[in-house]
């Protein structure tokens, strides 16, 4: 087992990983930008390093500062955690350059699974089914028109590199194409360096159905059953469960068989998760993505099967063999997790970073909170706004939801505004409770919801309102910025601008 890991991330994820660290006897060191400066992941780690200002671009995401804090540490393994290098191959490989383990799938496997076409490709060749659509990039609008009126319309624009929900464009009728073509292209080369784009049939209404697989380099895998992702806003997930309430067990063996096919494919040896879209009519599955890392909603996952995914991902990158066998495996009860985010529903979701001035995270039966945020802590402006996971485990899916309900009546958040009101009126939805919902679910009853709690002027007060709360408040209050840069709680810096812990 490693004797140091170096964890090339932030927040609830980083501290996820000190933790399973921990469990295994594991001495961790953490990164941290200057925005992060105190923050929990790296107050909890036995060390941290500096790596730079606070854009990701000049730390997160800056390589060369992640590998030199690896060889300062003297960590002989790097966990990328989720977002920022987990899905780069080519930091994987620079990680392996440098003698060290990344705790993930090899860089082959996470270019392959990274490029849409090509994995499309792969996956097919595999028998898995695949949605309907160009085998090739788009190479001008005359091929796009062909290839779509080919399929028929409704048709979906993808980036290749894509993920996040970014770079994907709905196409109803020939009309939209060539302006749709303009915009996926440049967002997608915004936001991955890549503007190559291909088309697929869209599955209308569909479910969002994924598996969460685990390999190890001796060719051994499993599937650990199947995680409902359906519930999204603007192609991103929000709310998840296990087991899905749609899936039954003739269902779940076949996409998991179809999981397990498309791992072997690509000689998988970690955790990853592949996901399939779920025609709600014709119960047709649909190869989507693999995700070659650990996923945000892990923990339903680990609820309802009993397994620690983070520390089953550090064994087999240390080279141990899977430890359970297919038939062994359980899935019992029924979890849900919501993402909490600092964002404000009244306000179309908009972030809202500013200090934590009192926060009460819920506890007792079934309840799961993980989080990288604290009394006290700026949000920052520059990362995902996401805080916390809350996760509910119950013998059923009704009771998880009543735990879920309760840990969210218990949450306490003041001083940013967050989504834990919007989660509750989510679970008291018709829709939601008979498992009676699909992707368009949030974005069809917020066209119904919103007109009839504020107009757009009343926003606009409101937002007004909450800013003038807030420079009052900061002003010698209790939710004053600090003017200090200092860090306590034991904690000072040395000449390199490490952050250590003081034993």
């Amino acid at each position: 087992m490693f004797q140091k890991v170096l964890i090339a991330n932030r927040g609830e994820i980083a501290v996820r990983v000190i933790r399973a660290c921990r469990d295994l006897g594991i001495r961790t060191a953490a990164v941290f930008s200057e925005a992060d400066r105190g923050a929990l992941h790296a107050r909890m780690a036995d060390e941290a390093y500096w790596i730079g200002p606070s854009p990701a671009r000049e730390s997160y995401l800056h390589v060369e500062r992640i590998l030199d804090a690896a060889r300062i540490s003297g960590a002989d393994a790097v966990h990328p955690g989720y977002g920022f290098l987990s899905e780069s191959a080519d930091f994987a490989r620079a990680v392996a350059d440098t003698g060290r383990v990344f705790v993930g799938p090899s860089p082959e496997s996470i270019a392959l699974m990274g490029a849409k076409l090509a994995s499309r490709r792969a996956v097919s060749a595999a028998g898995v089914p695949v949605v309907p659509g160009s085998p090739d990039a788009i190479r001008s609008d005359s091929g796009a028109h062909e290839i779509a009126s080919r399929i028929g319309f409704p048709v979906m624009l993808k980036a290749s590199s894509g993920g996040g929900g970014k770079g994907m464009r709905r196409v109803a009728a020939l009309g939209e194409m060539d302006a749709a073509l303009r915009e996926t292209r440049a967002e997608a080369l915004a936001a991955f360096g890549d503007d190559t784009v291909y088309i697929e049939k869209a599955v209308e209404r569909p479910r969002h159905i994924e598996i969460q697989v685990l390999a190890d380099r001796f060719r051994n895998a499993v599937h650990l059953g199947e995680r409902e992702c359906t519930i999204q806003r603007r192609y991103q997930k929000v709310l998840e469960e296990a087991p899905s309430p749609v899936v039954d067990e003739a269902l779940r063996a076949a996409m998991g068989e179809a999981a397990l096919r498309v791992s072997r494919a690509v000689n998988y040896d970690s955790i990853g998760t592949v996901e399939f879209l779920l025609d709600g009519n014709t119960r047709q599955f649909y190869f989507l993505e693999m995700n070659t890392r650990v996923q945000v909603e892990h923990a339903v996952t680990e609820a309802v099967t009993g397994l620690d995914l983070v520390t089953a991902q550090l064994r087999v990158a240390a080279g141990e063999k899977i430890a359970i066998s297919q038939e062994e495996l359980r899935m019992t009860g029924a979890a849900i997790e919501c993402r909490i985010y600092a964002e404000d529903p009244e306000t179309d979701f908009l972030p809202s970073p500013g200090r934590i001035r009192r926060l009460e995270a819920p506890s007792g039966p079934g309840i799961r909170e993980d989080t990288g945020i604290y009394p006290g802590w700026n949000v920052p402006v520059e990362y995902d706004p996401l805080l916390s996971k809350l996760v509910a485990w119950g013998p059923s899916r009704p009771e998880a939801i009543a735990r879920m309900r309760r840990a969210l009546a218990e949450f306490r958040i003041d001083g940013i505004a967050s989504n834990v009101g919007f989660f509750r009126q989510v679970l008291d939805h018709p829709a939601f409770l008979g498992g009676r919902f699909d992707t368009a679910f949030i974005d069809d009853w917020l066209k119904e919801r919103l007109p009839l709690t504020h107009t757009d002027e009343e926003r606009k007060l409101a937002v007004l309102a909450a800013a003038v709360f807030e420079l009052q408040a900061g002003v010698g209050g209790e939710g004053a910025p600090s003017s200090s840069s200092s860090v306590s709680d034991g904690w000072k810096m040395d000449g390199r601008r490490r952050l250590l812990r003081e034993r």
